[in-house]
């Protein structure tokens, strides 16, 4: 009874090769988690900066001791494992390394280590994990250690190992997906890629325009040099429309795909590519506009201490005082610019309670029922406050012919089209007789006509998808 115990007790011992930075933090994190860790090193009696309480031996006497057998060295090097072929028949070899560009080799590490070793079961894991990450438990780093394999026995095992550390297991099927994970380690923020590419080139847009209607107009009409304004007052007229702009496109797909399912009349049909693809970035549009909404705001807070504005100031007061005027209030004036500042200082802070509730940390804790309140009622308040706002701004300056220079109308007049756009569409579904019949398709009710008896559609004869 006693003997079975300890044996129920006894740790597990896990082989790691290659004592460089990622085996000796790995290492680490195994000891402190209650295996027992050896390392296969050539030179075993070089290697001494190991981890306390970890062996070190050759490659052979090591993968003896194991079940497990993390090699952590460079597909280069991988040519003394087919040496140890009858050592590793029927060990589990986890390949964690990388490659320095994409197409590097015809086919994935974790393959050709397969073929090398062909009596081991391979399953690529750990390469999506940095040395720090193990060093920190996944507290300050990435939680997820994804892995595919073959054998959904030695998945098992890699993933028991992966949550006694700390982390997320996350099985991405055959080892044939060894080189979509090899691959995601090269990827420099794959879903903020399309999000930048639109701030980049909305931003350079209207930098650009308002940049001719202020700058250059001036300069070509009436000889007046005011390119200083290009620092401050037009940036601070760029970053507010790419804001709006770019919250605008948070909502649009969503209004879109709303349409989109009632035109199929049912939720069992894909959307087009670009919408998919569209919508998976929503979260980085919407933080990018927050950032363009924080610039928008330091630049204003600055406005005031402007030698511009003070010369301004300065010289219309000396003005009134020498001609013996006076300046009257302007009752509607003082309503609109309150009114103004106010739909700003709302909206903006609806804004950033958008950002806050998109982190991981707080959104987590949030159920589906109050996350969704948050992104998409509050988000649509928001929305419309940042676009009055924006009315307020402009007021009636559409109506006065010398608003349009060279027959281009003001900047924030642009900015109101895609906004304006959202709003309307969203108006449109949420009208009781719209809104029930949407309501209804995404709970799983379909158009009759629209599916035949062998779940194809009857206009395209094509297989409906989830």
């Amino acid at each position: 009874m006693t003997d079975l115990s300890e044996k129920m007790h006894k740790p597990e011992t896990v082989c790691i090769f290659g004592t460089g930075d990622f085996g000796h933090s790995l290492g680490l994190r195994l000891l402190q988690s209650g295996y027992n860790v050896v390392y296969g090193s050539r030179g075993p009696k070089n290697s001494l900066l190991l981890p306390k309480g970890s062996k070190v031996m050759t490659h052979a006497e090591a993968a003896c001791e194991a079940r497990v057998v993390f090699v952590a060295v460079q597909r280069e090097h991988y040519g003394f494992l087919s040496s140890l072929a009858s050592d590793l028949e029927g060990k589990v070899l986890v390949d964690v390394s990388n490659n320095l560009r994409r197409g590097l080799y015809p086919e994935s590490n974790a393959e050709y280590l397969s073929r090398l070793v062909p009596g081991a079961t391979v399953v690529k894991a750990f390469n999506t994990i940095s040395a720090w990450a193990l060093q920190s438990g996944g507290l300050d780093a990435n939680r997820q250690v994804l892995l595919c394999g073959d054998r959904s026995d030695a998945k098992q095992q890699l993933m028991d190992i992966a949550q006694s550390l700390g982390f997320t297991a996350v099985d991405r099927g055959s080892l044939w997906a060894a080189a979509d994970l090899e691959d995601l380690p090269l990827q420099l923020f794959p879903l903020w890629r399309l999000p930048l590419n639109i701030a980049i080139c909305l931003t350079a847009f209207i930098f650009f325009y308002t940049l001719t209607r202020d700058v250059i107009y001036e300069r070509v009409n009436n000889g007046k040099d005011i390119a200083f304004r290009i620092m401050v007052s037009l940036a601070n007229k760029a970053f507010p429309i790419v804001s709006l702009v770019m919250l605008s496109f948070c909502y649009l797909p969503g209004a879109l795909a709303g349409f989109l399912q009632l035109y199929n009349g049912t939720k069992y049909r894909r959307f087009p590519d670009w919408l998919d693809r569209w919508m998976l970035c929503r979260k980085q549009l919407g933080l990018l506009a927050l950032a363009f909404g924080f610039l928008h705001v330091l630049y204003t807070l600055v406005i005031p201490i402007r030698y511009y504005v003070r010369y301004r100031i300065n010289v219309y007061t000396i003005s009134l005082v020498t001609f013996n005027k006076t300046y009257e209030f302007d009752n509607m004036a003082a309503w609109r610019y309150d009114s103004y500042y106010s739909m700003g200082i709302l909206g903006f802070g609806l804004f950033v309670l958008l950002g806050i509730t998109s982190l991981p940390s707080v959104s987590n804790s949030l159920n589906w029922r109050e996350f969704r309140f948050v992104q998409s009622k509050l988000g649509y308040i928001t929305l419309l406050l940042c676009t009055a706002h924006t009315f307020l701004y402009g007021w009636d300056r559409f109506l006065k012919p010398s608003s349009y220079r060279w027959w281009m109308p003001p900047a924030y007049m642009l900015s109101l089209v895609v906004p304006c756009v959202v709003l309307i569409l969203k108006l449109i579904l949420i009208t009781p007789c719209v809104d029930s019949k949407v309501t209804r398709i995404r709970q799983g009710w379909e158009r009759q006509g629209k599916t035949s008896a062998n779940g194809r559609d009857t206009k395209t004869n094509q297989p409906l998808m989830a």
